[in-house]
């Protein structure tokens, strides 16, 4: 999605996709809200940090399971971070004093959530984080990848069900 001025089925469909990213949406949410009450004449616009990650070509975003999960339900990778990478991969041409559409680096946002973004002449071709902002390296608060027999294998050893995990 790109940039979008917050009317309320902006919001609406913002409060949605919560549960995709639980962190950051009810947070924003609360402040949008807070924002429109106190400055309702004022225009309120929402930036998404996924919309730099739209340029990935089909093999990188999409997931090794049935295409009929991607065409129902939408999972695929959407990638995070993408207002820093964005800023990174300028910078980085800036920097180098070369035309960004002339570069192929290799992204880092390293913070309590942390993301690497491969990007060709400014655009997103590969992130490591995935459907939500939980994929990826292994980050302050977050698991990053794990290997999907590890919840099983634990379940099974602990005696935990898959909540409990």
């Amino acid at each position: 999605p790109e940039s979008a001025l917050v009317t309320d089925d902006v919001l609406a469909k913002i409060e949605s996709l919560t549960d995709l990213a639980p962190l950051h949406n009810p947070a924003n949410i609360m402040g949008i809200k807070a924002f429109r009450k106190l400055l309702p004449s004022i225009p309120h616009v929402a930036v998404f940090d996924t919309s730099f990650h739209q340029t990935m070509p089909e093999e990188s975003y999409l997931y090794s399971l049935p295409y009929n999960f991607y065409k129902d339900f939408g999972i695929r990778k959407y990638g995070f971070h993408g207002t820093s990478h964005k800023y990174v991969s300028e910078r980085a041409a800036e920097l180098l004093d070369r035309p960004l559409e002339q570069l192929r680096i290799i992204s880092c946002h390293i913070g309590n959530g942390a993301s690497i973004a491969a990007i060709d002449g400014g655009k997103s071709v590969d992130t490591s984080m995935g459907f939500t902002p939980l994929a990826g390296v292994t980050m302050g608060t977050r698991s990053g990848n794990l290997d999907p027999a590890l919840i099983p294998y634990i379940m099974e050893k602990t005696s935990k069900n898959a909540e409990e995990v």
